[in-house]
Parts: structure tokens; C-alpha cells; sequence
């Protein structure tokens, strides 16, 4: 599984904004890989940030 992939299985099954260490401890991956996949996710608007230093997967 790709780590934009793992990230958003994560936000989801938290299902409620979350910060990317949270994310990173939760999925046991590096917190370099997921400010990349955060980077990478909100550049295709896939996430957004409802407060400040938080992030959900944006609803379709």
C-alpha cells in the first residue's frame, strides 16, 4: 500500500482531524513520510484543514 494510501485509511478510520504525528504513530510510519503524503494529498485536494495544524479527508 502507497503511503498517501495509508495515510488517508488512517484519517478515515480515526474519522476526525487529526495532525500528522498522530497519523504517523497510528500507521507506525515515519513522520517525514507522512508531511510528504500530506503535501502530496492536499496539492490534489483530497484533504482539508478544518483547524489550524489538522487535517480530514475532504468529503466527495
Amino acid at each position: 500500500m502507497e503511503v498517501k494510501e495509508m495515510v488517508l485509511e488512517v484519517m478515515r478510520r480515526e474519522n476526525k482531524p487529526v495532525t500528522a504525528g498522530q497519523v504517523a504513530e497510528l500507521a507506525n510510519i515515519e513522520r517525514k513520510l507522512v508531511d510528504k503524503a500530506f503535501k502530496e494529498l492536499k496539492k490534489d485536494e483530497a484533504i482539508i484543514s478544518p483547524k489550524n495544524c489538522y487535517w480530514e479527508p475532504k468529503v466527495k
